[in-house]
């Protein structure tokens, strides 16, 4: 197949130095940070593609894919590889679609819609839009590094969801235009609820080629870390926050100790024996949330002006999964799960846990509004990995007691909690991709037209 590539993909493109064989290289391309799961880091270590090619425009993906339609080519799309599922890995060889060449914002409307090609890493997004009075609704830890496309097709929620949900939720994304793999590859426009045929399924049902994401006025933000003598105490003082109306909020994440120790760069914010709060908080209100913490029996640790993503410290990078990052540096025993209590029942679902699991399973807390605008206790927990059969016992036991578990130690879109259950998106498979050929093993559920036939 790498002969098969190397001969007619070149020709398919305007720059032949976009298609790439280097066997360094594509290994780097095929790979995304699925080793946080020690599950998928065994599944997955030793699969790569054959070659990679980097379009600048939609033509030159209507051909590639064109071509490996024909001949049956396996095609994985990427963004920038941030995600933690093993989204980005070919399992079965063939040809990385890098989309991070396609990285320009079009326009910011008056509106405040941003339209962008795939490629344009969030980060780059985020601070053009703050010059223009606007911002990001919700992003991931990895914004530096990571692509809108990316984040459409494999991400859920982050910074800022305490305020404005999920990525799918509330309307943030207007609409996606998708190429198919198809004998003569069409350019199609979702719009509206039609979005949600294609959002996270990880690029096995069309390949992103511009979107229209809604942003939300900028609000000048502060920081502020507040440790507290007792896990529920910090956890009650964080939700009082998280759910308070009044407040103008855009990350409440609460960590059990050790977890603060391991973010080596700002242990001066974190001190022995404490449970953290991690806030970003309107600077017209800081004061005031420095005062209702003292109030409440914290400590603060740190308080400052934020000032874009070059803060020092930038307390956000210690979020979400990047809490995880943090803790496998420091052993790489650690692994997570990614969790959603009920608001109704977490104390009593954290204290069944504990009693089960102890410190096997240590609380990481990051407050999100839910599609019925509800603001409930999201979790990523860090679990001290020792066999599978443990941690899916974890599982098992999460989710008999009401805990939602998006389990990230599965290669399947289905299993990993984000599968719509009207299964458009696998309606949209079927129509787009009717050999199953962009990122085939992914979606389980999917049966391609040869193998309908077979049955």
């Amino acid at each position: 197949m790498k002969e098969l590539l190397s001969r007619s993909i070149p020709g398919l493109i305007a720059d032949p130095l976009r298609f790439v064989t280097a066997p360094a290289v594509v290994e780097r391309l095929s790979k995304d940070f699925y080793w946080y799961s020690p599950v998928l880091k065994k599944q997955l270590e030793d699969k790569h593609a054959e070659a990679v090619v980097q379009p600048v425009n939609v033509e030159e993906i209507r051909n590639i894919l064109r071509f490996c339609y024909k001949h049956d080519v396996p095609v994985t799309p990427r963004g920038a590889g941030t995600g933690n599922y093993g989204q980005a890995i070919p399992l079965h060889g063939g040809l990385v679609l890098d989309l991070s060449r396609m990285d320009r914002i079009e326009t910011i409307t008056e509106e405040g819609v941003a339209i962008c090609e795939p490629g344009v890493r969030l980060g780059a997004l985020e601070t053009e839009a703050r010059t223009r009075g606007r911002e990001l609704r919700c992003y991931p830890s990895t914004i530096v590094k990571a692509s809108l496309g990316g984040f459409l097709g494999g991400g859920s929620g982050g910074i800022g969801s305490v305020a404005h949900g999920g990525l799918r939720d509330f309307e943030t994304v207007r609409a996606v235009e998708v190429v198919t793999m198809e004998n003569e590859p069409q350019v199609h426009l979702h719009e509206g609820a039609a979005v949600h045929d294609i959002l996270h399924a990880w690029g096995t049902n069309g390949i992103i080629t511009k979107i229209w994401l809604a942003l939300t006025p900028k609000v000048e933000w502060a920081q502020c870390a507040a440790a507290f003598d007792e896990f529920a105490s910090a956890y009650n003082f964080s939700e009082g926050i998280a759910v308070g109306s009044e407040w103008t909020k855009r990350v409440v994440t609460t960590f059990e100790w050790p977890i603060p120790s391991y973010f080596s760069p700002i242990k001066s914010v974190a001190p022995q024996g404490k449970h953290l709060i991690f806030f970003m908080i309107a600077e017209a209100q800081l004061a005031m949330l420095e005062q209702a913490a003292r109030s409440a029996g914290g400590t603060v640790t740190h308080s400052g002006a934020y000032s874009g993503l070059r803060t020092t410290p930038l307390l956000s990078d210690y979020t979400w999964n990047h809490t995880t990052l943090w803790a496998i540096k420091h052993d790489d025993a650690y692994t997570y799960l990614q969790c959603g209590f009920d608001p109704d029942r977490v104390r009593e679902q954290m204290k069944l846990l504990k009693e089960k699991f102890g410190d096997e399973i240590l609380f990481h807390i990051e407050f999100m509004k839910n599609g019925a605008g509800r603001v409930i206790p999201g979790a990523i927990p860090l679990v001290s990995y020792t066999t599978e059969e443990r941690l899916n016992e974890m599982i098992g036991t999460c989710r008999e007691i009401g805990v939602f578990v998006a389990n990230p130690h599965v290669n399947n879109v289905e299993d990993g909690g984000r599968f719509r259950e009207d299964h458009v998106q696998l309606a949209a498979k079927r129509r787009y991709d009717p050999k199953g050929l962009l990122n085939p093993g992914k979606m389980l559920s999917f049966q391609s037209e040869t193998e309908v036939v077979r049955t």
